[in-house]
């Protein structure tokens, strides 16, 4: 999970999509794409398949596992598809808001898959509903699909270039229709969106991983500002949208992507993550005994930090991998055994040892507290020097993960020492953003508004005072 708050408050990334074109088994190798991609998105799920002629539509709030049973699998015939691991971050946690999300209109069906956020669409909304629009759901994705329906053109694809021409924020959409495919990425690249070649068909995921299940050819990544239009007549790439600046988001590497993915230009995951760990080494050696990860999200920057250190690493906690969401936000009668429910110490390994704890970030400070305590009391330690293998996350996301609102992220109002004090740590270091940036190819190309709160896309007035933006400043 991406933050050491993730078991009581989680810091959630806003989907995944997989398409397909050109294979008789579409729908079920989508199916796989998504089990691949669960990771990005465990509250819904949905398939969008085409024959050609028509769209054929499944989808539920759930995991993909349970959500695609062999019954509902044979109703999506077809030789293309598009589906859709959901997170909530704009819109809310409903049936209605799980995608893909399908319309017909006067150029005939069309259904969307989205990863990302709109910062303005609560404006285009507005402006969208005066002019007559009715929405059906509350995700700002919809605002695509009515933008693309009133603006005025001979064909689709103009009219959603002038669509996405018209809307701000992050964006890796998979649009099917009823001959033809469409993937488009924004201008800044925010959002991961890769293209490969499986047995004789193109296919298309947010993250790499999901080419390795279904053992397809990862090609290369769709570029930002880039529109792949896929038909009967092969695959067609336009610059749909004029790209200025790169603006990939860094967390991707700090957490949200799966280690075994190659991301933004073909970098795999686990190196990054291992790297910041020998990076966050170099920059805040202590004398210990012993280096652990607080499982999963610290693994490889743990292992990394081990490396550089010297110092043996071990799983000195362990986590509970069957535990559902019932947990997550339980009630506040049983809220403290979340993290017990989760993570145990192993006594036989801490006991009487100083121990490095690492994590790839904090975000509340509370669970941290919890691990921290939990690993001196219950696992006996010595001393616990927690350690945070990214900057201080001081400012919110508004392109596609749901953090809380700057005055509940506690390094954006305490100083280092004062989250070392409410942690009970013995120490505690966060990796410079000096260090992050070493770790990364072409560091100018991405986003660290979390660290900086320098935002690469600007958003409407509104917008920053609704989203609490600024309090806490």
């Amino acid at each position: 999970m991406p933050a050491a708050d993730k078991y009581l408050f989680e810091m959630k990334e806003d989907c995944g999509v997989f398409g397909v074109y050109g294979h008789p088994e579409a729908a079920n190798l989508t199916y796989l794409g998504l089990y691949a991609l669960q990771h990005r998105g465990q509250e819904g799920a949905g398939i969008c398949s085409s024959d050609g002629k028509q769209l054929y539509i499944e989808k539920s709030m759930g995991l993909v596992a349970d959500v695609f049973t062999e019954r509902r699998l044979k109703r999506l015939p077809g030789y293309m598809a598009i589906g859709h691991n959901r997170y909530s971050t704009a819109g809310g946690s409903s049936l209605k808001n799980v995608q893909p999300l399908a319309a017909n209109f006067s150029l005939g069906s069309v259904a969307i898959a989205h990863n990302g956020n709109l910062v303005n669409a609560a404006e285009l909304r507005s402006r969208l509903e005066d002019e007559g629009a009715i929405f059906h759901s509350t995700s700002d994705s919809e605002v695509i699909v009515h933008l693309t329906a009133h603006i005025h053109g001979e064909s689709f694809r103009h009219r959603l270039i002038h669509a996405l021409r018209d809307v701000s924020g992050a964006f890796s959409l998979l649009i099917l229709r009823e001959k033809e495919l469409i993937a488009v990425r924004d201008p800044y690249g925010v959002r991961p969106l890769s293209l490969g070649r499986f047995d004789g068909a193109h296919v298309l995921a947010s993250e790499t991983c999901a080419f390795d299940l279904i053992g397809a050819e990862h090609v290369r990544d769709v570029e930002p500002g880039e529109m792949l239009i896929i038909n009967e007549r092969g695959l067609e790439s336009l610059k749909a949208i004029n790209s200025v600046r790169r603006a990939h988001c860094v967390f991707e590497f700090i957490y949200f992507a799966r280690p075994d993915s190659s991301i933004f230009g073909g970098t795999v995951v686990n190196g990054v993550r291992k790297e910041l760990g020998r990076q966050l080494a170099r920059e805040s050696s202590v004398d210990a005994d012993l280096v652990i990860p607080v499982p999963d999200s610290g693994m490889p920057a743990a292992l990394g930090y081990a490396e550089e250190s010297g110092i043996p690493f071990d799983l000195g906690l362990i986590r509970n991998h069957y535990v559902g969401r019932t947990f997550i936000e339980p009630k506040q009668s049983i809220r403290h055994f979340g993290v017990k429910i989760k993570l145990n110490p192993v006594r036989k390994i801490l006991k009487g040892k100083r121990v490095v704890v690492v994590d790839d970030s904090i975000v509340r400070g509370t669970t941290s507290k919890k691990i921290v305590k939990m690993i001196r009391e219950t696992g006996g330690a010595s001393e616990v020097h927690l350690r945070i293998s990214s900057p201080p996350t001081i400012a919110p996301c508004f392109y596609g993960i749901d953090t809380p609102t700057r005055k509940e992220l506690i390094a954006s109002t305490h100083m280092i020492e004062e989250i070392r004090r409410f942690v009970t740590a013995d120490s505690l270091a966060y990796l410079s953003l000096e260090g992050l940036r070493s770790a990364l190819s072409n560091p100018d190309d991405y986003c660290y508004a979390c660290f900086t709160n320098d935002y690469p896309i600007s958003f409407p007035g509104e917008h920053l005072q609704q989203m609490d933006l600024f309090v806490g400043v």
